[in-house]
């Protein structure tokens, strides 16, 4: 729901934020710095070709018509990040901009931030235990270019390595299980020509500037196989990627206690699979051998093995998730290996959250076409409604299509090709590559390939869409009366309803509005309206239902 939305969007930046202020605390005591003498330090000057191309070598960064960066990056580990920071500066520093430009907004006391940095400095004590030695040197490289506006904040390195771990920490503290990511895959007899199809919506969502620059990588590394991943500047770490060998990778977050102590980030341990595996088993082996410390499910696809499984990670336990003489996969938020039967707080994200509507909404969608083509994962990707097609209001957490997703992409391993959503959400073109191609000829002026790539949605050219987002300013205005007490125009609260008129949120922030200012009746007949709409989850229904509770009693006094 937006309401959640935007408190976890403040909620993210700020954990964020105060994730990456702990390295100030540990910089005095922790001497982990690579040791790069080995490697040739020197690289070539970066060559700026046109306000949209950078060339330094053999490498590239351009943006493509659709708006999206692709980057080509080889070499050992320490070039590749010197490379890859040379190249994307600019946009490695605007990432470290949204987010810790924030710092003042959201943290303004002096004494709190240094309260949090204490805490998390020793939360973060060993961190760099578990993780990799070449991404810690590649993340080194990266961190020579990273902005020193911020160096009174923490040092450049450690300022970035720990940034790697951001999704996880903020997935602890905030419980962004909440925004969830949903995913499938389907081979054999349920896709068009048998092939194996995997499609997935990234729903990770720290504001809008965060998703503006999305960068394309395509890496070929000195050591393991060369893979591609959709991700933005100062990130090495994978959320959803493919290598030449048809192994693809992508995560979705599930129920996790908070951590008592940080370990290997999930987007470094994706990398290490992405880079090191090529088959199914190669995968599991990698992940059981790592400390993770949230939960999470990794997708594995792969062209050697012909279908998918689903790996379940956490802190105490390991799953490996397959259906029996089936050929697909469904991935939502919850786990469902075996190891997780009996874990009592994975059975009540299940039961109270939106993880298993989406769940059935895909089962639902895939039950409507017998055989699976790219086409057809992408519209699954860009749906809107609601079990059996119900109209649930733009924006629930219960679509598959949240209207907030940082991307979305869709593979076809055997066949080394990949689709990329591109901006706004996954309404855009999806933009078709063929690895195979790619690394055969890096150079080649355009690196994706029109004749396959997919039109974009026609919905956001149509009234519903501009409601949709116009609705996303109006709530924001109103969340931000409602938390600090102030008194909106009238005509804000009505537009707020007729821009959204079947999302439940709306209902639930007018009614919260009226019920602070006083205004119970008014309240009332909002919040009831709120009951007949899709609520996300079971504490939603329940917060409804406690004021409708306490609107009545107030009213019959």
């Amino acid at each position: 729901m937006r309401l959640k939305v935007n408190i976890l969007k403040r909620g993210l930046i700020f954990t964020l934020l105060v994730f990456i202020l702990t390295s100030c605390g540990i910089s005095k005591s922790l001497n982990d710095i690579p040791d790069v003498s080995a490697y040739n330090t020197a690289i070539p000057e970066r060559i700026k070709t046109s306000d949209s191309t950078f060339v330094l070598g053999n490498n590239t960064l351009k943006k493509n018509k659709q708006g999206l960066w692709e980057l080509y990056v080889e070499g050992n580990p320490y070039e590749r990040g010197l490379i890859t920071g040379s190249l994307s500066k600019e946009l490695f520093n605007n990432q470290e901009e949204v987010f810790l430009s924030k710092v003042n907004d959201l943290v303004p006391s002096k004494v709190k931030q240094t309260l949090l940095r204490k805490f998390l400095a020793w939360f973060n004590r060993k961190m760099y235990l578990h993780i990799p030695l070449e991404y810690k040197t590649e993340i080194y490289g990266l961190s020579k270019y990273a902005s020193t506006k911020y160096n009174h904040i923490a040092d450049p390195y450690l300022r970035v390595l720990y940034l790697h771990g951001a999704h996880d920490i903020g997935h602890a503290l905030q419980d962004l299980a909440l925004v969830g990511c949903s995913s499938f895959a389907a081979w054999g007899e349920k896709t068009e020509d048998g092939s194996l199809i995997i499609g997935r919506n990234f729903d990770f969502y720290a504001g809008d500037d965060f998703a503006k620059e999305k960068i394309i990588a395509f890496v070929n590394p000195t050591e393991g196989h060369k893979f591609m991943s959709v991700t933005w500047g100062g990130m090495i770490g994978v959320v959803s990627g493919m290598n030449e060998h048809g192994l693809t990778v992508t995560i979705n977050a599930g129920k996790s206690k908070i951590p008592l102590i940080a370990k290997t980030p999930i987007s470094i341990l994706n990398r290490e699979i992405l880079q090191y595996a090529s088959t199914i088993n190669e995968a599991i082996a990698i992940a059981k051998k790592r400390k993770v410390f949230v939960s999470e499910s990794i997708l594995i696809g792969s062209a050697k093995d012909k279908k998918a499984v689903i790996i379940e990670v956490s802190p105490k336990n390991f799953g490996v998730y397959e259906v029996p003489n089936s050929n697909q996969l469904i991935c939502s938020n919850h786990f469902q290996s075996d190891a997780y039967a009996d874990d009592e707080k994975n059975i009540k994200h299940k039961a109270e959250s939106h993880s298993q509507y989406r769940y059935q909404r895909m089962e639902e969608l895939l039950n409507q076409h017998p055989k699976i083509t790219p086409q057809i994962a992408v519209d699954i990707l860009r749906n809107k409604e609601g079990l059996h097609d119900k109209t649930i209001g733009y924006g629930n957490e219960k679509a598959l299509n949240q209207l907030l997703a940082h991307h979305a992409i869709v593979f076809k391993p055997e066949q080394g090709l990949v689709w990329v959503s591109s901006n706004p959400y996954q309404l855009g073109e999806f933009v078709a590559y063929n690895l195979n191609d790619i690394f055969k000829n890096p150079k080649k002026e355009s690196l994706s390939n029109d004749f396959l790539t997919i039109e974009k949605d026609s919905f956001q050219f149509t009234k519903a869409y501009k409601d949709y987002e116009a609705y996303r300013k109006l709530s924001a205005q109103v969340l931000s009366s409602i938390e600090k007490d102030k008194t909106i125009d009238s005509s804000i609260i009505s537009d707020l309803q007729i821009t959204n008129p079947e999302y439940w949120e709306a209902y639930y922030l007018v009614g919260t509005y009226y019920y602070n200012k006083g205004y119970y009746t008014a309240a009332l007949i909002a919040f009831e309206k709120a009951k007949t709409r899709e609520i996300t989850t079971v504490p939603d229904q329940k917060k409804v239902d406690r004021y409708i509770k306490k609107l009545k009693r107030k009213l019959s006094l």
